[in-house]
């Protein structure tokens, strides 16, 4: 290391006045300092049992040279002292450590108590340059303690007690006590502690990080409830403040979990009511208490689908709803799936009239009910919602599934045709929607994506829409019976003859069907313009240039996509068909938007058949009765039989070839209503080929690119009271969305506090979600407390600013949305509670 200036800048002065200078060490701190230090000129001589010998050199051997003598610790009594003449007749150099720290630092002799007092901390160099560092011209005693702090506990870019206490708290979660015991050891606990307890009005016999730690988490949760605790509500505004630090919010949770367990939070839980709950956000226990509470409300139809919306709302800004979103959501669908059931009346007066229901009312219960089985399986408390699982999978088994395709089953009884006009049947889907692009000499792509439903055609339109400058619109069609790939995949297909071969193979116009590479022959052959068939993985593995080639040579372009089928039609992986819808849907928007990187605008998404799927063992009941017999069975499948004379049974529908719109003269046996045929080696779960609604209800999405952005984000307007002055410790505030949330009109989240001029947040802050859909303007308006912390006192006579910030995309970083300016006025008298 090298001397302090200080040091060199004395014993530099001193020799020029004396030859010889002496120097005791008398709390031996120096020595580094000694050994360091370099004058020109000047030989230096340790003084240690040498006396006599280095009283010869520098009076008789050397009488000219400048000599520093360096003794450690103190001088040897005057009897005792074979250089006492000489330290009289020559000088002796004086140097305490305080002396020369505060001159190093820069400070006065009236900072002398402040560095004897915490001696041990400047010690280290590397903690006094660090400190220096950060001191101002102005800064007064109490503050250069909390920048003592600072360098303690590492955050000595920020000396303040919150940024502080997220250090040692931090530390704390991972057993660590090395800040603690430096700032202990150089004597700043006593100055933490009493800052603590003005801040905070923290106050103990045995005061700690630990003890800090566990009031903090027991009194955030007696204000939250109302009611008195020990500590100001500055607790609410730094716990609020820690939750939300993406730096230290993993220790928040460690420590709030150990201090749960501490204060026996799950114990008092149980004689809370779960409305006073919803805005505490200190413990993960709330999160699992209001779960509980909200399954079991729903189980016993206590809480009605509204009420489950309004709860899971609150909770959605909230620390810990990201933990437990999934479960949140599988509630949320149970209650809405139970509301819809309630009120669906699932008759019909034909086949149109029960097409028509579906597509505009009852696939909502199909879409809910897969949600609901979706966001159970990812939450994994199979416990938690057992009993609501088992709820949700009789009534949709039950009171909708079967019931609603019983219904059907009326309706198809001995149809003349499979024909549900208006809507279109897949047999005509490319001369009514493909042949139109041709006339007019544009290109065009269908993504076909096996077994994609109806109302998974509504939630991927949704997406679709929520795109920025892409348009949609869906409509239904009937498919083909019975409705399984090798007919569906055809059927899209250009054709004027669509005929079953013995074996359940299609040949259309005389080519087989089976396999992308007849499909595009046959494809081929319907556009003379050119055409191709390509697999969905196939074209995203394209680069750019390749892609935009594939679309430059072709007019039409089929993508087959096989997710859910896939799956699905696995009796080892079919229960994990609703997962595979939700990467479905993300694959098909990639590969919309692959298809509009290489210049195409137009596009079709549709299906070859749809599905059923239940989530559990099937009962007996659920298998036809009987054995499909006659005299020449050529194909079993577990929802359809062909063959040729086969036995009217009641539990079946026969029909011709000729009667499905199909070629040749082999005849169709398909259970009634969603009854399955025993299959050897078959799943029974997920099953298709039958005429249940689900399964022959397929989506057309037309899809069309824009030029220009057509989505926006929802404005808010902040609304200003009678008064722009804050005169007590809260302010409540009202937020207006302006406008509903709509595919094309985003929500929007954002973050609000109460700023000072300079940034620095005085208050709580609130993660706020704007996607209210109402087209009421009251439903649309949220009211909000802010709470100041007792930073604010230093600002009181101010202005000050109630900002919202938006999060900057893919970064930590916020940038201001919209502030209005206020005015801190508040009143001695307002600090008291009467």
């Amino acid at each position: 290391m090298s001397p302090t200036p200080q040091v060199t800048a004395a014993l530099t002065r001193m020799f020029q006045q004396h030859r010889i200078v002496f120097w005791y060490d008398e709390k031996k701190e120096l020595r580094q300092e000694y050994e360091a230090l370099s004058i020109p000129g000047v030989e230096k001589i340790e003084i240690d049992k040498n006396e006599f010998g280095v009283k010869y050199r520098i009076l008789r051997e050397e009488p000219q040279q400048k000599f520093l003598l360096y003794r450690e610790g103190s001088p040897p009594p005057d009897l005792e002292n074979w250089l006492l003449d000489v330290q009289l007749a020559y000088g002796e150099f004086k140097a305490d450590q305080v002396s020369l720290w505060l001159s190093d630092l820069g400070l006065g002799p009236e900072y002398w108590d402040v560095v004897q007092g915490h001696e041990q901390f400047f010690k280290a160099a590397s903690r006094r340059t660090t400190l220096k560092n950060i001191l101002e011209v102005n800064d007064t005693k109490p503050i250069i303690r909390m920048k003592m702090l600072a360098v303690c506990a590492g955050v000595q870019n920020e000396p303040r007690l919150e940024s502080i206490l997220l250090a040692l708290l931090d530390e704390l979660a991972s057993d660590g006590d090395q800040k603690k015991r430096l700032i202990r050891d150089c004597g700043l606990d006593e100055f933490l502690w009493h800052r603590m307890g003005r801040e905070f009005n923290y106050a103990s016999s045995q005061p700690g990080v630990r003890d800090f730690a566990i009031e903090l988490f027991k009194s955030c949760y007696i204000l939250g409830l109302n009611e008195e605790a020990a500590l100001n509500t500055e607790a609410l505004v730094f716990v609020d403040h820690w939750n939300d630090s993406h730096k230290y919010s993993p220790s928040f949770d460690d420590l709030s979990d150990q201090c749960a367990d501490v204060l026996n939070i799950e114990s008092d839980l149980h004689h809370r009511q779960m409305h006073a709950l919803l805005d505490i956000d200190c413990f993960s226990l709330i999160d699992q208490k209001i779960l509980s509470d909200l399954v079991k409300g729903i189980l016993e139809r206590t809480l009605s689908a509204g009420d489950c919306e309004e709860i899971i709302r609150r909770r959605r800004i909230t620390h810990w709803y990201a933990k437990y979103e999934h479960i949140y959501e599988a509630a949320s669908c149970a209650a809405d799936f139970i509301a819809a059931l309630d009120q669906a009346d699932l008759l019909m007066s034909s086949l149109v009239d029960g097409v028509r229901k579906y597509t505009t009312t009852w696939y909502r219960l199909d879409s809910l009910y897969r949600k609901f089985v979706y966001h159970s399986r990812k939450s994994g408390q199979a416990s938690l919602l057992g009993k609501l699982s088992d709820l949700v999978e009789n009534l949709y088994s039950n009171n909708f599934l079967l019931q609603v395709n019983d219904n059907w089953q009326l309706v198809l009884s001995d149809p003349v045709a499979w024909d549900a006009a208006p809507y279109q049947s897949q047999k005509n889907f490319f001369a009514y929607f493909v042949d139109s692009y041709l006339v007019k000499n544009t290109k065009i792509a269908v993504i076909i994506s096996d077994a994609l439903r109806y109302e998974i055609g509504t939630q991927l339109l949704a997406r679709i829409l929520s795109e920025d400058r892409y348009t949609g619109e869906l409509e239904a069609m009937l498919a083909m019976l019975p409705s399984y790939t090798q007919l569906g995949m055809a059927a899209l297909l250009p054709n004027q003859e669509i005929k079953l071969q013995n074996n359940g193979t299609v040949i259309v116009d005389g080519l087989s069907a089976s396999g992308i590479d007849n499909r595009a022959k046959i494809l081929a052959s319907g556009v003379s313009s050119g055409a191709a068939a390509i697999h969905a993985s196939q074209l995203l593995s394209l680069s750019r240039d390749a892609s935009r080639t594939l679309v430059r040579d072709n007019q039409v372009l089929y993508i087959y996509h096989n997710r859910i089928d896939a799956i699905g039609d696995d009796r080892t992986t079919e229960e994990g068909v609703f997962e595979a819808v939700e990467s479905a849907v993300d694959e098909i928007i990639a590969l919309i938007k692959k298809l509009a990187n290489a210049n195409l605008t137009h596009m079709f998404i549709t299906s070859d058949h749809g599905f059923i799927y239940q989530d559990r063992p099937l009962d007996e009941s659920e298998f036809a009765s009987v054995e499909v017999s006659g005299e020449e069975i050529t194909y079993r499948h577990r929802r359809f039989v062909l063959g040729r004379g086969l036995k009217p049974e009641p539990s079946l529908m026969i029909f011709t070839s000729e009667a499905l719109g199909l070629a040749g003269d082999l005849e169709i046996a398909i259970p009634k209503s969603i009854n399955r045929l025993r299959l050897q080696g078959s799943g029974s779960r997920y099953v298709h080929g039958g005429a249940a609604l689900q399964e022959v209800i397929v989506p057309v999405i037309h899809i069309n690119k824009k030029r220009s952005s057509d989505v926006h984000q929802v404005e808010v307007d902040i609304i200003i009271g009678q008064s722009s002055f804050i005169t007590t410790g809260q302010l409540s505030v009202t937020f207006y969305q302006q406008e509903p949330v709509s595919p094309k009109v985003k929500a929007r989240r954002l973050r609000a506090g109460i700023y000072t001029r300079e940034g620095i947040l005085i208050s709580d802050s609130h993660d706020l979600i704007f996607d209210f859909p109402s087209e009421n303007e009251r439903e649309r308006a949220s009211k909000v407390r802010f709470v100041l912390g007792a930073e604010a006192d230093k600002y009181n006579n101010q202005d000050v600013f109630l900002r919202l910030e938006e999060q900057v995309p893919d970064t930590n970083h916020y940038k201001e949305y919209k502030s209005v300016q206020y005015t801190l006025r508040r009143s001695f008298s307002s600090d008291f509670e009467f």
